[in-house]
């Protein structure tokens, strides 16, 4: 039986914020430049960016986030959808005074940090969406298995199911199944890394973020596309995709207005793990045009 040990780095400094939606855990790096705000995706904490924080707070000052019902953040009784997570996120950088913020989603995060930049986009100085698409689309046809869609992406936003079937066995589900089958990188996620992740997703009611976030992201395709009509974003924005795929950069060119497109080549789904020095410089040069 492995120990449950926190992860960390040495560059980072851990806290928590008592906001509105519960209890928030971060870490903070760097203290210079423009703030930046990362939002890992599933099944994933703030340690999928471990690698990148410091190649970023050498310029930076960096922050990277649990979600509500993720990594070392609160799991109580709430609302665990994607808006409520895009409020906690704006109450986070009020709380720290960081805005306005370069905002980076990664994954299923894509969604609330949309909310957020198009609810809010005076605490947005640029957002970054790395492998993601949103509800209403897209998204949607990633659990359309009769289609070519992911099974896990519905069966995690099914009510009930996930934590019947996956309480006890999260180790076997992401070393069985989630890293396989999206990580294109050999090597890239290191045994540390998994113990991490099961560290996290095995704490009581550890599962509450994920199935609440996928739950709401298979209902709101139409509140998001109103969104995206109505507060279309203005604010600088850069699509970040994997390999061949385009999804993201299809995807933010129907939501915003100005859009830098990036490729991180040879790797899979899981950018900020697989190939961290080419994510860290593809979003230094946007941000140094930007702050420039």
């Amino acid at each position: 039986m492995r120990t449950a040990t926190v992860a960390s780095i040495p560059e980072v400094t851990h806290h928590h914020a008592a906001l509105d939606g519960g209890d928030l855990h971060y870490v903070t790096a760097g203290d210079a430049g423009t703030p930046v705000l990362l939002v890992h995706g599933f099944p994933e904490s703030w340690w999928a960016f471990h690698k990148v924080i410091p190649l970023l707070a050498a310029a930076h000052r960096v922050v990277a986030v649990d979600l509500p019902g993720f990594g070392d953040s609160g799991t109580g009784p709430g609302e665990y959808t994607s808006s409520a997570f895009a409020d906690s996120l704006r109450q986070l950088i009020t709380h720290l005074d960081l805005g306005p913020v370069h905002v980076t989603g990664q994954d299923i995060s894509g969604t609330c940090t949309f909310r957020l930049a198009a609810r809010s986009p005076e605490l947005v100085r640029s957002f970054t969406a790395i492998e993601t698409t949103l509800p209403g689309f897209g998204l949607e046809r990633l659990a359309d298995v009769a289609h070519g869609g992911a099974w896990h992406v519905g069966f995690l936003g099914a009510p009930g199911i996930p934590e019947m079937l996956l309480v006890g066995r999260e180790r076997e589900f992401l070393t069985g199944f989630a890293f396989p089958a999206m990580n294109g990188t050999p090597g890239a996620i290191t045994e540390p890394d998994v113990d991490e992740f099961v560290r996290v997703y095995s704490r009581p009611e550890g599962l509450r973020g994920t199935t609440g976030i996928y739950g709401s992201m298979l209902t709101e395709g139409d509140e998001i596309r109103r969104l995206a009509t109505e507060h279309r974003l203005s604010m600088p924005v850069l699509a970040v995709d994997a390999g061949g795929r385009d999804v993201t950069s299809r995807t933010m060119h129907e939501v915003a207005a100005d859009v830098t497109v990036a490729t991180v080549g040879g790797v899979g789904h899981f950018v900020a793990m697989e190939a961290p020095e080419a994510l860290a410089e593809t979003l230094l040069s946007f941000y140094r045009e930007l702050d420039a």
